[in-house]
């Protein structure tokens, strides 16, 4: 029997766990609802022993069910990788205990922070981050925990993925793509931004070492741990929408990857940074310019929250299974294109990452859930199209399109997508962001084997030079002096 592998996935709706070989045949995928404590006004929060209870119950289920799909009753995992969702995070002290709950990152808090920051570090943030100043960065949820009164001194940040490799017995680290997410990383520098540390009022010991995905950082040791999984390597595989593009291969430098999941994410992979100028611009216009997993690459990463919008509507519309969803699809597929949705009967709100509000207008009587979820659709095509505008004013234009992720099986999500993007084409993967980090933990384990203890780039950068529309000048060097 080859060598298995996992990779765990920490998303925003499910988490899952994908097991596979070493040579990345799949095996088995496991999966239980990521556990969000729902409260007032859309907040949205998880405490960690609720998520340590989910990662439990996956690998115990995991740790059972190997011997029935290996036919080997000795089988074990020997390597683990772990990706999620980079904006949530904890806050630990120097016993790895938890100081506070993390926020989603559509949780509003933070809104008092956004409009506090002061005028020089705002002008500076989008440029020096890669990301644009709001709600969903760790800084402005962690500065609404200081303002509230907890005390940061001595406290470190800590990533999903990353404290859950730290609770599982791995060495205390942020990652670079994880690290590009809280607002905290000079992207020029790839050091932590003194100013923005200073206005938390902490130190370097902030942020953790900061490494490449797919560093081996110990051995699996928890004593909750099944035997199956006890001693198995540990990595952090990275942000989850970076890790599912590199799960296929190398992504051309004129494509699109699309994951789309709660959040709708748009990547390019570009193999060299763009200057603080271009992170500016883009930064006004809601697109991130941030550390790729791929060490040495740099992506360019544009979200919208259609997926949140679309599972709000099928709760809103009662359907809770597969075939209601199948249903409703086809329903739409079937839509004349003059609906309510051109008539002006339904308007939606609440897609661009910067709009705190969720919203689904009805002026008009007899409208089906199919027009209402084909009004989401087209809500999601208006503003893709203008996050691609942006992008195609700092990179030449993009001539085909990945769909991956739970959203694009449907043939509506598809048709809607076709219209904006170019060349659109679907994964034939369920879960690429689970299957990604198994092949971050498969590169580590023949690392490892091969007597190599470092990182190994995955096969995830471009296949061609970027091609960036840059001036012939440094203009970055004349802003920071």
């Amino acid at each position: 029997m080859n060598k298995l592998v996992a990779g765990l996935d920490l998303g925003s709706t499910g988490t899952k766990i994908l097991v596979a070989d070493v040579h990345g045949i799949e095996l088995m995928i496991r999966q239980r609802p990521t556990p969000w404590r729902d409260g007032p006004k859309g907040t949205t929060s998880m405490n960690a022993e609720d998520l340590l209870a989910v990662v439990k119950a996956l690998l115990d289920d995991v740790a059972q069910s190997l011997p029935d799909v290996t036919g080997d009753p000795t089988a074990r995992i020997e390597s683990l990788a772990v990706s999620g969702m980079g904006e949530t995070g904890f806050l630990l002290n120097h016993l790895g205990q938890v100081a506070g709950p993390a926020f989603a990152w559509f949780d509003p808090r933070g809104t008092e922070q956004v409009d506090a920051l002061p005028a020089r570090l705002r002008a500076e943030f989008a440029g020096r981050t890669g990301l644009p100043w709001g709600v969903q960065v760790p800084v402005a949820k962690i500065l609404y925990l200081r303002d509230r009164g907890l005390s940061l001194g001595g406290l470190r940040w800590s990533s999903l993925p990353e404290f859950v490799v730290g609770a599982l017995g791995g060495k205390a680290v942020n990652e670079f793509s994880l690290a590009s997410r809280t607002g905290l990383l000079d992207q020029d520098t790839g050091r932590p931004w003194p100013e923005m540390l200073a206005h938390l009022g902490v130190d370097g010991t902030f942020l953790p070492e900061l490494v490449d995905a797919g560093t081996h950082l110990g051995n699996a040791s928890a004593s909750w741990l099944p035997p199956a999984l006890a001693g198995a390597s540990l990595t952090v595989a990275g942000h989850d929408h970076l890790v599912s593009a590199v799960s296929g291969g190398a992504i051309a430098g004129d494509r699109y990857h699309v994951s789309m999941g709660t959040a709708e994410v748009l990547l390019r992979v570009i193999d060299t940074p763009l200057s603080f100028e271009a992170r500016d611009r883009l930064g006004s216009a809601l697109i991130n310019c941030v550390r790729h997993v791929v060490p040495g690459h740099h992506v360019l990463v544009a979200g919208v929250k259609t997926g949140l919008l679309m599972r709000r509507a099928l709760q809103l519309f009662g359907i809770s299974d597969l075939d209601g969803r199948n249903r409703l699809d086809a329903d739409v597929v079937a839509l004349d294109r003059r609906s309510a949705v051109a008539d002006g009967g339904i308007e939606v709100r609440g897609a661009r990452n910067d709009d705190g509000v969720l919203s689904l207008t009805i002026r008009a009587d007899g409208v089906t859930p199919a027009e209402a979820f084909q009004a989401i659709l087209q809500h999601g095509n208006d503003e893709i199209g203008l996050l691609i505008e942006a992008m195609d004013r700092e990179v030449f234009p993009a001539r085909s399109t990945l769909l991956t992720g739970g959203w694009a099986s449907m043939q509506s999500v598809q048709n809607a997508r076709s219209t904006v993007m170019p060349d659109v084409t679907i994964s034939e993967r369920s879960q690429d962001t689970a299957y990604g980090a198994a092949l971050f933990a498969a590169r580590l384990l023949l690392a490892r084997n091969d007597g190599l203890g470092g990182p190994q780039e995955p096969d995830g950068g471009t296949d061609q030079v970027s091609r960036h529309k840059t001036p012939p000048h440094d203009d970055r060097r004349q802003h920071n002096e």
